[in-house]
């Protein structure tokens, strides 16, 4: 038995070995995340274990721009933290300390498809299948958890995601009738007659917003995207299963709800997404959400729903110096209080939509033809995310950081700065767990795009003439590790010259210039 165990270790060490970057090269990222964290916080892996854990079991990043770097590793190091051991299971949080509005073991569900996201290219699988068990099964005579639908969320398309980078059939297939059982709660909770769904924005995670209120009863593009998201999932879901009569019944859930959130929540005055309110009227601003649509390609191509995407570079639209806007900066509501509750939606930077945005922009790339948006603003966009990942010691050291909210205009944690001003400061949203990173860089950035098959697909979104060299390392994909670098002259990884990927050490893809390619893997 301890030979056998032996030998399982060293074809997990071999597995993990990564292919072309060194891990060492870049341990000093967690020294340093070490020594500027104020509190040391952290769940089942121990700050003190943390490269250990990363470097068994994260994709390798190297790249030119070494504050981009050094946020990838900060928040793979960040989201460490936030896993916890329970009796259940491991669960992953969003707050390092304990918050009001949570559920057993300080989890919430708001972010729950982005730390699937996220967790997806983690190469041991135990973190999510527990968090998952949680949600779907932690409720009375195993159903879902009490507080699950405390936050809208897109649980089935986040796991057939996660599915399309790991290849896990029966994982996958085995969650359908939970997958099933949650579709027919929000229909039961939350389906209007008009065939939308409403939510308050509280609900949403995404309070004080413009369009909405902690009462009120909107059809918000929001929830909307999400359960279309989710029946598309549902279907293709069945269809691996075999249950051709449910991938029919949500095929046609899905286009209806395309249908009628293209007829009823696409403001042609606007031309954008908005929120519908219950007297039937349009809310009177474009808001951030109004690119939710994207991220699960809702919108049909070639009819002219892109040009919404013409705001998002916009100064009087969503950009702004250190983040996309949650409501458009022209309307007369937008707001950058410093009064009332710390946590509005009326304006501040919100890395949540921040990382929905840039992944539905990844998508919009990939998926449609357009001319509103490109690479550059994919890449410029999320360099501007990057910026706004720091935080100013009062030493004047300026460190990788992650919050809630923050000033756009100014890069300040706004929550953070307003608890410390009105002295109820504990912490709260240190290494705050609400967003993505590492996927909007693997996904989007490098430009791995997950798929069902035996293909493996890239297509970076780094602009032509930009960087000379680029590497992902020691991605697991599907049983498999996978190696994406880019290397103008051959000189940098001494692989050869031009965009390579590598399956296992194998290459798999070529070709001389930045663009879409793909190999069998």
């Amino acid at each position: 038995m301890k030979l056998t165990l032996a030998l399982a270790a060293l074809a997990w060490a071999a597995f993990c070995r990564a292919q072309v970057l060194d891990p060492e090269a870049f341990h000093h990222y967690e020294g340093e995340f070490y020594r500027d964290d104020p509190g040391h916080i952290a769940g089942a892996i121990p700050d003190r274990e943390a490269w250990q854990w990363m470097s068994a079991n994260i994709p390798l990043l190297s790249v030119p721009d070494k504050e981009l770097e050094r946020i990838y590793y900060y928040r793979w190091w960040a989201y460490r933290k936030h896993i916890e051991s329970t009796p259940v299971g491991y669960v992953i949080t969003e707050f390092l300390l304990p918050v009001k509005h949570s559920t057993d073991y300080n989890a919430i569900s708001c972010a729950l498809g982005l730390h699937i996201a996220e967790g997806r290219w983690l190469r041991d699988p135990r973190y999510l299948n527990d968090y998952i068990a949680f949600w779907l099964r932690g409720g009375e005579n195993g159903g879902l958890q009490r507080h699950y639908h405390q936050f809208s969320n897109w649980t089935a398309s986040a796991l057939y995601d996660r599915w399309l980078a790991d290849g896990d059939t029966p994982r996958l297939t085995a969650q359908l009738d939970a997958l099933i059982a949650d579709y027919r709660a929000w229909d039961a909770e939350r389906l209007t007659p008009s065939g939308l769904y409403w939510q308050r924005d509280v609900s949403d995670g995404m309070e004080s917003s413009i369009s909405g209120g902690r009462r009120v009863k909107n059809l918000r593009p929001t929830i909307n995207s999400y359960q279309y998201g989710n029946a598309r999932a549902i279907a293709a879901i069945a269809a691996l299963a075999g249950r051709t009569d449910v991938r029919a019944e949500y095929e046609r859930k899905a286009a209806e709800l395309r249908r009628l959130t293209e007829e009823k929540l696409w403001n042609p005055a606007d031309a954008f997404f908005e929120t519908v309110l219950e007297s039937g009227a349009f809310a009177p601003v474009r808001e951030l959400i109004g690119y939710t649509p994207w991220a699960f390609d809702l919108p049909e191509a070639g009819r002219g729903y892109e040009v919404a995407w013409k705001q998002v570079t916009d100064s009087k639209g969503f950009s702004a110096p250190y983040g996309l806007t949650t409501a458009e900066r022209r309307n007369p509501a937008f707001v950058i209080a410093r009064t009332g509750d710390d946590c509005q939606w009326n304006g501040p930077a919100w890395p949540f939509a921040t990382s929905v945005t840039l992944t539905a922009m990844a998508n919009l790339l990939n998926h449609y033809r357009q001319d509103a948006v490109s690479s550059r603003d994919y890449f410029d966009t999320l360099e501007t995310y990057v910026k706004s990942q720091h935080l100013k010691l009062p030493d004047g050291r300026v460190i990788p950081w992650v919050d809630e909210n923050l000033d756009p205009l100014t890069g300040t944690w706004l929550a953070r700065d307003l608890k410390i001003q009105r002295h109820s400061f504990y912490g709260r949203g240190d290494h705050y767990n609400h967003s993505s990173f590492a996927d909007l860089v693997i996904t989007g950035l490098i430009g791995l795009r997950p798929r069902g098959d035996d293909t493996v697909e890239v297509h970076p979104l780094v602009p032509e003439n930009t960087w000379d060299w680029f590497c992902l390392d020691s991605v697991p994909y599907h049983g498999r590790l996978l190696t994406i670098l880019w290397d103008r002259t051959g000189d940098h990884f001494h692989k050869g010259a031009g965009l390579r990927v590598f399956s296992g050490g194998r290459e798999i893809a070529s070709r001389a210039a930045l663009g879409g390619v793909t190999g069998r893997y």
